[in-house]
């Protein structure tokens, strides 16, 4: 069932919120289980047969999570346990997301890939870890499962901290009606369903015919194309990110930020910060942080600032990191290319920061030249992302580069429309401020939210607002025939 679908808009959704409410008036459990109830329902709309592969991964990490409780006492079998479970949701990951393909590619029947394995996935090996670590506190099972399935985030994101998120669940007030909660979070979510409806999806309407003949594409082509790729990633991913949080707020559960305006960066690193953010902090505190602590442990001498330490602390995390990222998002070459790629620039910008003798100039042509730089940096690795095989990515990049020619004719008015929507959507990337900013009062989500450009679009229960909202609902819902699932649907 997708968020921009009128069966979940004005179907589902209402039911899901009615059915909660009317069930908190008889405790948490009864909440917490119409919830559950809800969100397996969701999950199995799309493909019922992916149903069991979900409830068989929840049972299975609930069974090592107390097992992992339960030899608190003996610490080199806690760890065996921990390291059995991370290597069976691995193993499972690794089945429906490669050796499946693996399959198909020999003509065997190959498994359908489940609907937001990887998220659900790294969400349970998360809470495993912070079980060994005791940042998890012993919960229901219930809880748990509340936690894992919650349907605001099971398809595509945010991969969710249970030290986040699970005493929300415990928490009395999540289960009382909150007309304020329900207002904020039906405008997020409304402005996630304009960016997915009008921006991701009409921008879009060139990229995959594009892509097919990226052959023959002359440079005009080729940069329209990418370009046009680029602006419907974003707005297809920050409409889903908004979505997810103003569903939960409606439910009077706050998300973290995964999503906060990453073409403004003025480096990758930046980017990464920016740009699905629970997945970098993810890789950052479960693969980066550990794999440096042991190298460092193991070669206590190694300096960073020196080109030995730099390669061993910095640069081989980075690159085994990133490469690994790479590969979660899909078994294709052009994905070991894009985290390679990225990796490459994540360890030229910490070259940077570590031997920089001056801080980089503040100045607005300065900061528009880093942001212009970084952008242009992320593109190309954003046409191996896109593509269906390194071979189209290199031909997209040859054309964009004027080698199949360079084709500057006068273009046709539907081009002249295609690039006037482009540049006011640069328009909005790059001047206007982003949703958690327009409703920054409101404590959107979890995480600080820093004041955005043009403060007078900040949002207020007020008339205004709700005929400015109403309009957009208008928008959105006429705009939903058609529209397509969330690129972050596939991963």
């Amino acid at each position: 069932m997708l968020f921009n679908s009128y069966i979940f808009v004005l179907g589902f959704l209402p039911v899901a919120l009615a059915g909660f409410f009317a069930a908190s008036r008889f405790g948490r459990q009864p909440a917490g289980c119409w919830l559950v109830a809800a969100s397996l329902v969701f999950y199995a709309w799309w493909n019922p047969a992916n149903l069991p592969v979900l409830l068989a991964s929840v049972a299975g990490n609930f069974a090592v999570a107390r097992l992992i409780g339960a030899t608190a006492a003996r610490p080199r079998l806690q760890g065996a346990v921990l390291t059995g479970g991370i290597a069976a949701n691995l193993a499972a990951l690794a089945f429906y997301k490669y050796l499946a393909a693996l399959f198909a590619l020999f003509a065997f029947a190959a498994p359908a890939l489940p609907l937001g394995i990887s998220f659900f996935t790294f969400t349970q090996i998360g809470y495993l870890i912070d079980c060994r670590e005791g940042l998890a506190r012993d919960r229901s099972a219930l809880d748990y499962v509340l936690f894992v399935t919650f349907f605001p985030h099971l398809i595509a994101g945010p991969i969710l901290h249970n030290r986040e998120v699970m005493p929300q669940f415990a928490d009395p007030a999540t289960y009382r009606f909150d007309a304020h909660n329900l207002a904020v979070g039906i405008s997020i979510f409304l402005i996630g369903l304009l960016k997915k409806c009008l921006f991701a999806d009409q921008i879009g309407a060139v990229v995959a015919p594009g892509f097919a003949q990226a052959e023959t594409l002359a440079m005009a082509g080729a940069w329209l194309v990418a370009l046009s790729y680029s602006l419907q990633l974003y707005f297809d991913f920050s409409g889903y990110s908004d979505m997810a949080i103003g569903l939960a707020r409606m439910l009077n559960v706050r998300f973290p930020l995964n999503f906060n305006s990453p073409y403004k960066a003025q480096s990758v690193i930046e980017y990464w910060q920016r740009w699905h953010m629970s997945l970098t902090r993810w890789l950052t505190l479960f693969l980066y942080n550990p794999l440096a602590l042991a190298i460092a442990r193991r070669r206590p001498a190694l300096n960073r600032r020196t080109l030995p330490g730099f390669a061993s602390l910095v640069a081989l995390p980075t690159i085994v990191t990133m490469g690994l990222a790479g590969l979660w998002h899909g078994c294709g070459l052009q994905f070991v290319v894009f985290g390679l790629l990225h990796a490459s620039y994540l360890t030229i910008n910490q070259a940077g920061r570590t031997w920089r003798r001056r801080p980089p100039a503040d100045s607005r042509v300065a900061v528009a030249r880093r942001v212009l730089v970084t952008y242009l940096a992320v593109l190309v690795g954003a046409v191996f992302f896109r593509a269906a095989s390194v071979g189209q990515a290199l031909a997209m990049l040859a054309g964009m580069a004027g080698l199949h020619g360079v084709a500057f004719a006068w273009p046709d008015l539907s081009v002249v429309r295609h690039i006037a929507w482009m540049v006011a959507l640069y328009a909005v990337v790059w001047g206007a401020p982003n949703t958690q900013q327009i409703m920054r009062a409101h404590g959107p989500a979890l995480g600080k939210v820093l004041p955005g450009p043009l403060p007078r679009l900040a949002w207020q229960p007020t008339l205004r607002w709700a005929v400015a909202f109403g309009c957009a609902t208008t928008l959105g819902l006429l705009s939903i025939g058609g529209t397509g699932e969330f690129l972050y649907f596939q991963f």
